[in-house]
């Protein structure tokens, strides 16, 4: 995505000095089963507003709207999602994108709904193609069985 080399330092490297539009694209996180079935698309961005539920960590199991989405260190904080300082105070714990699922999205935004839709429409003509390749390869396979 960032870079061609295989080097996992330089990878990482390009991941850390990302500029924060290609940030965005780390945010990604699947959508749930049902929310797949409704759109036609497997994973979005994680927006503030969305409820998520955590799939994998200390925290696997919970539920809870997204309250803020740190760019800069690719993570978002979780309503619920909390530990105590030493002092007493409550703090979100940080918790990485890909080990969420979004159960419920918050379409409030007309950009957000603009995206999904386009994303669907290119679903769709990507699967068009592939239908019309897979019928001209068996009327090819077809003509020449026929020659034969």
């Amino acid at each position: 995505m960032f870079t061609s080399s295989a080097k996992p330092s330089k990878q990482r490297k390009a991941l850390f000095n990302a500029p924060l539009h290609l940030r965005k694209k780390l945010l990604n996180a699947p959508l749930s089963r049902e929310l797949r079935e409704k759109y036609g698309i497997k994973r979005l961005p994680v927006r503030k507003g969305d409820v998520v539920r955590i799939m994998r960590g200390d925290w696997k199991g919970h539920e809870g709207k997204v309250v803020r989405v740190d760019i800069k260190r690719v993570r978002i904080f979780i309503e619920g999602v909390q530990r105590k300082k030493a002092d007493g105070t409550p703090v979100y714990y940080p918790i990485h994108p890909s080990n969420v699922m979004i159960v419920k999205l918050d379409l409030s935004d007309k950009w957000r709904r603009k995206i999904i839709e386009r994303r669907k429409k290119a679903l769709i003509e990507e699967k068009e193609v592939e239908e019309t390749k897979a019928e001209k390869s068996e009327e090819a396979v077809e003509s020449t069985e026929e020659k034969q």
